[in-house]
């Protein structure tokens, strides 16, 4: 399912002057390096803009936002079946394409808690995280260039009761055959991840997917 190949070079490279940068802002006191990973973060950005298109003072404004040592980002997704169907919810800030429940974790938030909140607040449905399905590597996995490095755990959720949404950036909670879905928001999620989920939920002893 991975293949490193499709991972574009300038991307990798992007993503990893930026975290030289970031990190070594972070810790150098010489105020001539200080300058030289500035000057670092600037390429990293002026990369990034080039190759996607957007515009370079908005990627720097979003690299300059960041500080300490880089790490990789983490995104959790709920993957909640029922009658063989998957839940799904718009996503406002994507034109209204769809996704799997989910987002960033928050400080001090232990990632089961994490999504079972995401589910709560974005499909108004009231679950338990039951087992990791997949901890995947963002890069490797399909989707569009992202400015930072990121992880994404599907948890399998065990559907408890419904509630009403309390959405801010999501709306119309919806459940889809694999067969059937929607035009999705792929910088969250893609098809084949969906339909991996599918068979991950369908054999409780398959181990967890990695990389």
């Amino acid at each position: 399912m991975v293949d490193e190949l499709k991972l574009p070079k300038w991307l990798q490279w992007s993503q990893r002057i930026q975290a030289i940068a970031q990190s070594g802002m972070q810790y150098t006191t010489n105020p001539f390096d200080l300058e030289r990973y500035r000057e670092l973060s600037c390429i990293a950005a002026a990369m990034m803009a080039e190759k996607t298109g957007a515009v370079y003072d908005d990627v720097k404004v979003i690299f300059d936002e960041q500080s300490g040592y880089a790490t990789p980002k983490l995104d959790i997704r709920g993957v909640v079946l029922k009658r063989e169907k998957i839940l799904l919810v718009r996503e406002l800030m994507d034109s209204g394409l769809w996704t799997l429940p989910g987002g960033w974790v928050d400080i001090n938030e232990p990632p089961s808690k994490a999504v079972e909140r995401e589910l709560r607040e974005e499909a108004g449905v009231i679950t338990r995280a039951k087992r990791i399905l997949a901890i995947y590597d963002r890069n490797l996995h399909g989707h569009p260039p992202y400015p930072f490095h990121a992880y994404k755990i599907f948890f399998e959720c065990e559907l408890i009761a419904e509630a009403t949404p309390d959405p801010i950036e999501t709306a119309d909670p919806t459940y889809f055959s694999v067969c059937d879905l929607p035009e999705l928001s792929l910088p969250r999620v893609t098809p084949q991840e969906i339909k991996r989920m599918f068979e991950l939920v369908k054999d409780p002893l398959h181990p967890t997917e990695f990389d």
